[in-house]
Order: C-alpha cells, then structure tokens, then sequence
C-alpha cells in the first residue's frame, strides 16, 4: 500500500486529506442519523396523540423532547400563549425551516470533495505521464517499449485518477443517502405540522365558540 501511495505522485497527500475529511463527516452524519430517526417517530405520536387531548399538555410533552429537532419544531408553536391560527402556522413554517436547513450540515463539504477528488486524481495522472515521457530519449524508445517501462510509467500515473475516483464515489454514495434521509424528514415535518396546525384550530375555533 505504501508503494502505491508513493506511485501515486504528490496529489495523493491531498486526495488522503480529502478522504480523511470526508470520512470524518460521514461518521459524524452516520451518528446524527441514527440518533435521530431512533427517536422522532415516537416523538411525534406521542405530541399529536395527546395534543388531541390537551394542548397544554403536549406543550410540556414537546418542551421535553426540544433536544431534537422534530421536538422543537412542534414546541415552538405550542410555546406560544394562545396564538391565533394563522400565527400558529408561521411559527411552525419558520421552525421547520430553520431545523430542515440544520440537518443539510456538511452538504457543501461533501460536494466539495465529490467535485475536487476526481479533478486531483486527474492532475496526478497527467503530471505522471509529463514525468513518464519526459524521462524518455527518443533513442530509447524503443527499448522502453520492450522492457514495458513506459507502460509501468503509465500505470502508475493512473493510481492517482483511481484513488480520486475511488474518494469521490464512496463520498457520493453516503452524500445522496443523507439527502434522501432529509427529503424523508420533509416530509415527516410536514405531515406532523399539517396534524397539528388542525389540532390547534378545531381547539381555538371550540374555545372561542365557548366564549
């Protein structure tokens, strides 16, 4: 592994940083994913389901699970004091936008290294081609071919454009997971926030009704 590393030219030192990074975000979004979606499901019927029965009460239950995002997104609204509905709504919209976009950390890390692993593999295999022709008299062409020194030479300029795409693909394939986990969380958001916005104004229409 060492000697491939080294064949790989200088662009290697980078493409490793650049794995490094990456694996580092992806361990880190692994572990929020897991944590999250271990917990939300519960959490959110648990506050519609008793929401339906007391508001006050799912204001408490939701103000207990504000460590998570989903919890977060049902208290704030409920944290107000007898918002109207339309009130209600924005408090809801504005929350989800805010935990939505906080979930996307790390996006524009992943597209960076997706874009720039490739490109640095390229440069490494042109540099070692540069190297690999540049070494060769035209006297010794001929021998070079025979003894496959130029094809050694072009092998191993190409261990650079591997690693780069091997550092981009792996990173594309955790990156287009986290993104279809988030649209899944779009829409959990929305069906819980569309449930409790209908909660709130058939309690707000029966209150004031009352009075």
């Amino acid at each position: 592994m060492e000697a491939l590393f080294k064949s790989g030219g200088p662009v290697m030192w980078p493409l490793l940083a650049l794995s490094i990074v990456s694996v580092g975000a992806i361990g880190e979004r692994i572990w929020f994913w897991l944590s999250l979606l271990r917990q939300e499901q519960q959490t959110v019927a648990q506050i519609i389901l008793t929401a339906q029965q007391d508001i006050d009460r799912a204001a408490q239950l939701a103000q207990q699970t504000s460590d998570t995002p989903i919890g977060r997104f049902l208290f704030a609204p409920l944290a107000l004091k007898e918002p109207d509905p339309e009130l209600f709504r924005l408090a809801l919209e504005s929350t989800a936008d805010d935990e939505l976009v906080g979930m996307l950390r790390g996006e524009k890390l992943f597209e960076s290294v997706i874009a720039l692993s490739p490109l640095l593999g390229l440069l490494g295999t042109v540099l070692g081609l540069i190297g690999s022709f540049s070494s060769i008299e035209i006297g010794d062409l001929a021998n070079t071919l025979k003894t496959g020194g130029l094809t050694e030479g072009i092998g191993q300029a190409l261990v650079s454009t591997a690693a780069g795409l091997t550092v981009a693909i792996s990173t594309l394939a955790f990156h287009r997971l986290f993104l279809a986990l988030h649209a899944n969380q779009v829409k959990l958001f929305r069906k819980a926030g569309n449930d409790l916005e209908l909660i709130y104004r058939q309690y707000w229409q029966s209150k004031h009704r009352e009075n």
